[in-house]
């Protein structure tokens, strides 16, 4: 530890400066935060990865639209609920009220498992239509990529609920809660763009097909 201090001293800066400027550091970008944003891009890669691969199966001639469940755009109407009750429950605690963190802990719970059940109800309409086929790439990406995304969801509820846990026998947002808050609204945000993206491009319909192709360098 000697050694090291030594060799990080900075002997041009008052070294009350340079520890002040070491501890804003570590409020600004707390060890959670980018383990969080390094977990972030990798599921990145993961989604854009699956994207060009289903870009790619489009190419072949025998491929064959899968089916586009309705109930697909309540399900997103529910996934943005529960982000923007992650983001309320973000705010409150931003100006220390606990109460306004509950609700908006629990309403974007409530919406977020909404979410995931209408997603399993989904995949029950898709299995139970005469010309379903297993076998069929669109289907198979189809069950794929939404059983990834609802696995990273039930991830976030698991933050979730001990966010929940830290905030209902507390009588103010202490910083841990609002850390966890903060972490779970990004989480929330970031989980809604990756939906939207696939359900734009994948799930809403076959009118973007060219603009899918386009994006992953197909065309």
């Amino acid at each position: 530890m000697g050694l090291l201090r030594q060799l990080t001293e900075k002997p041009w800066l008052p070294q009350d400066a340079v520890e002040r400027l070491h501890a804003e550091r570590a409020i600004a970008a707390p060890a959670a935060k980018i383990g969080l944003r390094f977990f972030l891009a990798v599921v990145t890669v993961l989604f854009f990865l699956l994207t060009v691969a289903y870009a790619e199966r489009m190419r072949f001639e025998a491929w064959r639209p899968g089916p586009q469940p309705a109930l697909l755009w309540l399900n997103t109407v529910l996934l943005i609920l529960g982000s923007v009750g992650l983001q309320w429950a973000r705010m409150a605690a931003s100006r220390g009220q606990i109460d306004g963190v509950r609700r908006g802990l629990i309403a974007g719970g409530f919406f977020t498992v909404a979410f995931l059940a209408g997603q399993i109800a989904a995949w029950r309409q898709l299995g139970g239509i005469p010309f379903f086929d297993m076998a069929s790439p669109a289907i198979a990406f189809f069950y794929l990529i939404t059983a990834m995304h609802g696995l990273h969801i039930l991830g976030g509820l698991v933050a979730w609920g001990r966010a929940t846990a830290r905030a209902w026998p507390a009588t103010e947002v202490a910083r841990d809660l609002y850390a966890s808050v903060d972490l779970c609204a990004v989480y929330w945000h970031f989980l809604l763009l990756v939906w939207l993206v696939l359900f734009g491009l994948l799930f809403s319909g076959n009118g973007n097909i060219d603009l899918l192709l386009a994006l992953c360098g197909f065309r």
